[in-house]
């Protein structure tokens, strides 16, 4: 990308960026119905509020020369505050997209990687996530230390590049790329296998009721080669997802890592079988 396209496309970013941040602000004085906000988590201390004031004071224009994703124009946003890997976390949300939203699965593999990122040899690793959604999981990986390539559809991308910049900026050791990938299309043009090798998959709840499924599978498969783990936490639901589990057992060597009664959350360990 040429310098002035770089600029212009860094204005357009900022100044898309600072009319959800005034959509924000005017829903808290409004009174918008909205999610909860301000739910400050079970790992959050007092210095979550210091660090919105920090991300406030930064300043959109210290964010770095940006990717092409603009965020989506939502009628409606609200704040959810997480800490992890020594970092308060601010993730945007809105409940009109389902990718929008931190889910179950989200939050306990971003508990399962911080109490064992040094088992899993994140530092430097090569980590994609599938279905990243706002981006909690794919902030905590690269702040372990991993290079994070965070992928979704088109729709979804604005947010997910909005709070992943908020959240990472000067803050990794490497910046996580955003891209975008639909399950199960032009896998091999856009993810070569020549090309790219992750360390580590990275899934959450991105299975529920939809007609995706099978697509999602053969993503999972395309993107898993010897040696790369891929990682899967679920919310439990529906009769379908047991059947998918079953599915994906056949294709994968798979190890329950941890389970959450309380949630229906599992988090899986899988390797891909090679003949």
């Amino acid at each position: 990308m040429d310098v002035c396209s770089s600029s212009t496309m860094h204005s357009v970013l900022l100044e898309e960026t600072e009319k959800i941040e005034e959509q924000v602000k005017f829903q808290e004085n409004e009174s918008i119905p909205k999610l909860q906000e301000n739910v400050v988590h079970s790992r959050v201390t007092g210095e979550c509020q210091d660090n919105k004031k920090e991300l406030n004071d930064e300043g959109s224009s210290s964010l770095p020369s940006p990717q092409k994703f603009l965020p989506t124009n939502y009628a409606s946003y609200t704040k959810e505050y997480y800490s992890y890997a020594g970092k308060n976390i601010i993730i945007q949300e809105s409940i009109e997209s389902y990718g929008a939203v931190v889910w179950p699965g989200a939050v306990a593999l971003c508990q399962y990687l911080e109490q064992h990122s040094e088992e899993l040899k994140f530092q430097d690793a090569t980590v994609i996530e599938i279905g990243a959604g706002p981006g909690l999981v794919s902030i905590v990986a690269s702040l372990l230390g991993a290079h994070v390539t965070a992928t979704d559809l088109p729709d979804v991308l604005g947010n997910l590049q909005y709070n992943i910049l908020k959240n990472t900026h000067k803050s990794t050791m490497h910046q996580p790329e955003v891209r975008e990938l639909v399950w199960g299309e032009d896998l091999e043009l856009n993810f070569p296998k020549s090309s790219y090798y992750y360390d580590f998959v990275l899934a959450t709840d991105v299975v529920y009721h939809h007609y995706f499924l099978d697509k999602l599978l053969t993503t999972m498969i395309h993107l898993c080669q010897p040696g790369t783990v891929l990682l899967w936490a679920n919310k439990f639901r529906f009769s379908t997802d047991y059947e998918f589990l079953e599915k994906f057992k056949q294709i994968f060597n798979t190890t329950l890592l941890a389970e959450f009664p309380e949630s229906t959350v599992k988090i899986f360990k899988a390797t891909l079988k090679w003949d």
